[in-house]
């Protein structure tokens, strides 16, 4: 079998509230969902999820190319990018292919890629994470009683500009998942907004308060020294990795000690999960991917024998995909359907109207001009 080229349709997600971070919120509550389809010579299509805008610049690496070398096929797109380089949008790109690669590499074997990949057992176990930021106190309460009722035991929730505030939602939101655990694992994501001593104050006042997991991307993602300052620092444990494009933009932070919790990004691919597992795996640390459409990862998380818990960012999925997976008891149950398990309804994406960007100017996804240079709390 033979790959032979590529379609890419767009589809939505309504979230059903306003999502966002500390960099900006999203009031619709819409956003777009790429879908990248990579077609074959006999029959078979692999789906792919994430931003690929780079896709015709990598392509000629696979055309012709039996999907099953996977991880061969991978760094071959590396190879091909090496002069200019592989992050950001590139990265995307390659994580897309990647996903769609071993999605045809399952189908072709008639088995989940969670088997695919070795696994056991097909539950992923997770923590609820439902891109707050823009939720009053009631609606967060509200959102999270809904993932109480799914069985979950930890959640996260966005932060970073008022602390008394923040410590509030976290009493709010620990007390709704006491109906399922005694001690609830309460998370908390600033998402690169602080410098390192800020970040250490801002740990110590919640710690006075409740029993702080991790605190998530305190400073900017490569600052490896900033990272283990403040891991020294706070008795909480230090996540952050999500942002990183390729395992050799981790090496920095491995070399530092600065992460206690390592994170990827499940948009980036499967490959790429599976080579910072391994590497954390080798420093006797825990990996933990946030969370995404489908949560295609998971299927490599089952198979890692260093994941801690898995982002879910909510209990719906994006038009026009039925997937092969149910949110319950506190995690993910993936299925047995080929491939990743996700089915694409092209009439229903093609009927929809609607659209959203994460790249709105509100952000979450620009940075705001003070972030990090803040002195203290802010409303």
């Amino acid at each position: 079998m033979k790959i032979t080229g590529y379609r890419t349709l767009k589809t939505i997600h309504r979230w059903g509230r306003a999502i966002g971070d500390v960099n900006g919120v999203i009031p619709s509550g819409i956003t777009e969902v790429p879908i990248l389809l990579l077609t074959t010579d006999g029959g078979l299509t692999g789906v792919g999820l994430g931003a690929h805008g780079d896709m015709e610049r990598i392509f000629p690496a696979i055309e012709g190319e039996d999907p099953r070398a996977v991880t061969a096929l991978y760094d071959r797109i590396l190879a091909y990018v090496f002069k200019s380089g592989h992050a950001g949008s590139v990265f995307g790109a390659i994580g897309a292919v990647d996903m769609a690669l071993w999605d045809l590499k399952a189908k072709m074997a008639g088995e989940p890629l969670w088997r695919t990949l070795g696994a056991r057992d097909p539950f992923v176990p997770g923590y609820a994470s439902g891109l707050d930021y823009g939720l009053t106190l009631d609606e967060l309460v509200a959102l999270h009683r809904r993932f109480a009722d799914r069985g979950f035991t930890g959640f996260k929730l966005k932060g970073g500009l008022d602390v008394e505030q923040d410590i509030e939602r976290l009493q709010a939101v620990r007390q709704v998942y006491l109906v399922n655990s005694a001690a609830p694992a309460a998370m908390i994501d600033v998402n690169e907004s602080m410098n390192r001593k800020q970040a250490v104050r801002y740990a110590d006042r919640i710690g006075q308060h409740l029993d702080l997991t991790w605190i998530e991307e305190p400073v900017r993602r490569w600052d490896a020294a900033g990272h283990a300052q403040v891991s020294r620092s706070v008795k909480c444990a230090v996540a952050t990795g999500e942002n990183l494009t390729g395992l050799d933009q981790f090496t920095p932070l491995f070399a530092a000690d600065a992460m206690d919790i390592v994170q990827t990004g499940m948009c980036w691919g499967i490959t790429h999960f599976l080579r910072v597992a391994i590497a954390a795996h080798a420093h006797n640390l825990p990996i933990s991917p946030v969370g995404y459409n489908a949560n295609p990862v998971a299927h490599a998380a089952a198979a890692a024998p260093n994941h801690l818990s898995t982002e879910v960012q909510d209990l719906a999925f994006p038009v026009g995909l039925t997937i092969d997976q149910e949110i319950t008891g506190g995690g993910i149950l993936l299925g047995s359907a080929p491939g990743l398990g996700i089915e694409v309804d092209e009439d229903v994406i093609a009927a929809g109207r609607e659209s959203g960007s994460w790249s709105a100017p509100a952000g979450p996804h620009v940075r705001p001009g003070r972030a990090g240079l803040r002195l203290g709390a802010e409303k």
